[in-house]
């Protein structure tokens, strides 16, 4: 049922009828995500990072070069959050700063040889769990997660997250395609 709050306010789905909760898949996610996120959390703990240190690691090391503008964008977080982890990769040698080529005022963000080897160590945790529960699915289950999370991006995003992804959107298969 719409809500009174959701007709006056426009929001999507404002005089249809809302959807019955998906409360299996919204926990399910919640604790899938819990997990995924659990193991380099256990790595990180014992260097004295945290989840925000990942990510921002996570980015640098796939796009070496990445102003702090673009990671800013990509994380969707404030600068002021930002600071205190950029400031401890920094100053642990994890990621350095350089001075842009051509406006020298922007600032780049690199991995360091130890950030590198981090966030490998990271990505294969996470690597191995994909394997873990891929593996059952059979061979479109790659793909098939790759469609699904992707159609769970907004739809405004996809391109932009498919180029920072891929370098560039994906040719995805269309259901009933060959």
């Amino acid at each position: 049922m719409v809500s009174a709050v959701q007709k006056a306010e426009g929001r999507p789905g404002a005089g249809k009828e809302a959807p019955e909760p998906m409360f299996d898949l919204i926990e399910l996610l919640f604790f899938a995500y819990r997990d995924f996120v659990g193991d380099p959390d256990r790595l990180l703990e014992s260097i004295g990072f945290g989840r925000a240190h990942h990510r921002v690691l996570h980015f640098v090391d796939r796009q070496p070069g990445l102003t702090i503008a673009e990671l800013l964008d990509i994380l969707r977080i404030t600068k002021q959050s930002l600071s205190r982890v950029l400031k401890e990769l920094l100053d642990q040698d994890y990621v350095e700063q350089r001075a842009g080529v051509s406006d020298r005022r922007q600032r780049r963000l690199f991995p360091t040889a130890k950030g590198r080897h981090l966030a490998q160590q990271l990505a294969v945790l996470q690597t191995e769990r994909f394997v873990r529960a891929l593996g059952p699915l059979g061979p479109d289950a790659r793909q098939n997660a790759i469609e699904f999370l992707l159609n769970m991006i907004d739809p405004q995003e996809r391109e932009k997250v498919s180029r920072l992804v891929w370098g560039t959107t994906p040719q995805l298969r269309h259901r009933g395609s060959p």
